[in-house]
């Protein structure tokens, strides 16, 4: 169930996260519940299959504002590092913090679940 304390075990910096919210927990909460949902996700993993680096930059760095705003910091990371190697078009192995991506949003998912 997606609460305040929830987020703070999977590792978010909820008082960050809620401050950029007005104060409002539930805000904070209604947004978070969103994340997992986000078609960014989607358009990253298909950039990064494609070998299109600048698609792929603009789908992370869309996602990276999102994630840093709310201060989601397990699923920040390894976007903020994917962000910055697709920034200056870094020709490299992109499975492994894909698959971080991919395994941090499915824990979010699974706390944001009803």
């Amino acid at each position: 169930m997606l609460t305040v304390e929830a987020m703070q075990n999977y590792g978010a910096d909820t008082a960050t996260g809620i401050s950029r919210c007005a104060n409002k927990d539930t805000l904070y909460l209604r947004l978070v519940k969103m994340v997992p949902i986000n078609d960014g996700f989607e358009k990253l993993y298909a950039a990064i299959e494609a070998k299109d680096l600048e698609a792929g930059f603009q789908a992370a760095h869309g996602l990276k504002g999102i994630l840093a705003n709310l201060s989601i910091t397990p699923l920040l990371d390894p976007v903020v590092e994917i962000t910055e190697l697709l920034r200056n078009k870094t020709d490299a192995d992109y499975s492994p913090l894909i698959e971080k991506i991919k395994e941090e949003r499915n824990k979010l998912a699974e706390i944001c679940k009803d």
